[in-house]
């Protein structure tokens, strides 16, 4: 089960990285060091735009976590599309990670076409779940619809004309925003504190899908082998 746990799994490189990135003298790095002790301090510091940038532009290895990787872009990209939630952000951050591991970022012309035969899959499996098991299962569908449509959108959109025949960008939109909606109001997710979060997912599934595709496009570079690495 994901959850909105990114910021919480910070490691102690990706705070030297913040100090290295942004401390210009000694007693900057002191300073900064004690600010990060302070959570809301501390998220402030992280939407710093030198934290994009020397992440974008570092063409070496980053000594950096994936989770941190992925928040800082997440939350870039989220607030240009006019989405300020950080914990909305975290969780979408920690579905970019936990997604791009077991995907590693590529999607081929069979999973494309088994997609609809797998979220179909998961529908039928509904009707025998208890609750929690349904709670899980359709979690899961609205994450892997956003990830799929967010990341992969010119394969889904079939704008490079080989992936003709799956599933399209409002399929994923249709079933993503419904099972958000579902899972907001179900008992493990005010268990779990992502009623919230659930709910938004469902009122701005398109937003937060146009924001992950700039992700896409403008920043991950998926097809480049050259891009920087990042310690796991």
């Amino acid at each position: 089960m994901i959850r909105a746990n990114c910021r919480a799994r910070f490691t102690a490189a990706d705070f030297d990285f913040i100090v290295r990135t942004l401390a210009r003298s000694q007693s900057d790095q002191v300073s900064l060091v004690d600010l990060l002790s302070d959570v809301e301090t501390r998220d402030s510091i992280l939407d710093h735009p030198r934290l994009v940038d020397a992440i974008l532009n570092q063409c070496g290895h980053l000594r950096i976590s994936s989770q941190f990787y992925f928040y800082v872009l997440a939350r870039h990209v989220l607030q240009q599309g006019g989405i300020g939630d950080r914990k909305l952000c975290d969780y979408v951050a920690s579905l970019l990670e936990t997604f791009s591991r077991a995907s590693r970022l590529q999607i081929s012309d069979e999973t494309h076409h088994l997609a609809e035969q797998y979220i179909s899959d998961i529908l039928i499996a509904l009707t025998r779940a208890t609750p929690e098991q349904a709670f899980l299962l359709r979690a899961h569908i609205g994450n892997y619809s956003l990830f799929i449509s967010g990341i992969f959108h010119p394969a889904v959109a079939g704008q490079h004309g080989s992936l003709r025949g799956g599933p399209d960008i409002k399929f994923y939109e249709q079933v993503g925003r419904t099972n958000f909606q579902l899972v907001s109001s179900h008992a493990v997710a005010r268990r779990c504190e992502l009623d919230d979060v659930f709910e938004g997912l469902a009122d701005r599934f398109r937003d937060i899908r146009v924001a992950l595709n700039q992700l896409s496009d403008r920043l991950l570079n998926l097809d480049d082998d050259a891009r920087p690495s990042i310690s796991l």
